[in-house]
C-alpha cells in the first residue's frame, strides 16, 4: 500500500505482508518521510558486527540476520554439539522455546528422537534479565515444567541455547530428576561467550 516498514527481524515483515528490500548498513541512517525515503550514508568508519546472541537466543526461528536464516543456523549449532559432546542417551530434549532448533540439530545428527520433555509457560517473562537472584528462581519454577511420561526412567540428553547465571540449568536438571528421568547430559549449543555486544 506504499507504507514503508523497518524493522529489526524479518520476520515482522512477513507478519504485515512487506517485502525485504534490503538490510540496513553500518554507518547508513534511514530517513522517511511523506516523499519517501533515503538513505543516508553518515560514516565510512564501520564494519558489520552483528550480536551473536541475536542467532543463539533473542531472534526469533522465522527471521533470518543478513541473509541467514535463525532457525537453520540454530540447528547446525545443535548438530555440530552432537559431533562435538556426543553421550549415550534415549532422547534429546530441547529448552523451549530458543532451544529446540539446535536440539533438532542435534538429535538428526546423533540418530536419536527429539522428543517435548519440557513445557514451557507462555507468561513468563525472561528470567535472566530479573534484577534479583530471588526473582530469577521463582520465575525459573514457574516457568518450565516436565512431561513425566516422557522422561520418566529415560536418559536425557537436553539442549539449552546458552548459560547465562546457571539458574535455569540448574533448575531444568532438577525438574527432570523429579520426573523420573535416569540419567541428564546438559549441553549447551552456543560458544562461551567471550566480549560484549
Amino acid at each position: 500500500n506504499g507504507a514503508y516498514v523497518l524493522a529489526s527481524e524479518t520476520c515482522a515483515l512477513d507478519v504485515v505482508g512487506a517485502e525485504l528490500v534490503r538490510n540496513i548498513r553500518p554507518g547508513e541512517i534511514v530517513v522517511v518521510n511523506d516523499h519517501g525515503y533515503k538513505i543516508v550514508q553518515y560514516t565510512n568508519n564501520t564494519q558489520l558486527a552483528i550480536c551473536s546472541m541475536e542467532y543463539i537466543y533473542f531472534a526469533r526461528p522465522d527471521s533470518d540476520i543478513y541473509g541467514v536464516n535463525v532457525h537453520s543456523a540454530r540447528k547446525r549449532m545443535g548438530a555440530r554439539l552432537a559431533a562435538e559432546s556426543p553421550v549415550e542417551a534415549d532422547m534429546v530434549i530441547g529448552v523451549p522455546n530458543s532451544s529446540l532448533s539446535a536440539a533438532s540439530g542435534y538429535a538428526e545428527a546423533a540418530g536419536l528422537p527429539n522428543e517435548m520433555g519440557l513445557i514451557k509457560n507462555q507468561y513468563v517473562a525472561r528470567t535472566f534479565i530479573q534484577p534479583t537472584q530471588e526473582l530469577r528462581e521463582q520465575g525459573v519454577r514457574m516457568k518450565l515444567s516436565a512431561v513425566h511420561s516422557v522422561v520418566k526412567g529415560k536418559r536425557v540428553i537436553v539442549i539449552d541455547d546458552s548459560i547465562v547465571r546457571g539458574t535455569t540449568s540448574k533448575r531444568i536438571v532438577q525438574l527432570l530428576k523429579e520426573a523420573g528421568a535416569a540419567e541428564v547430559h546438559m549441553r549447551i549449543s552456543s560458544p562461551p561467550l567471550k566480549y560484549p555486544c
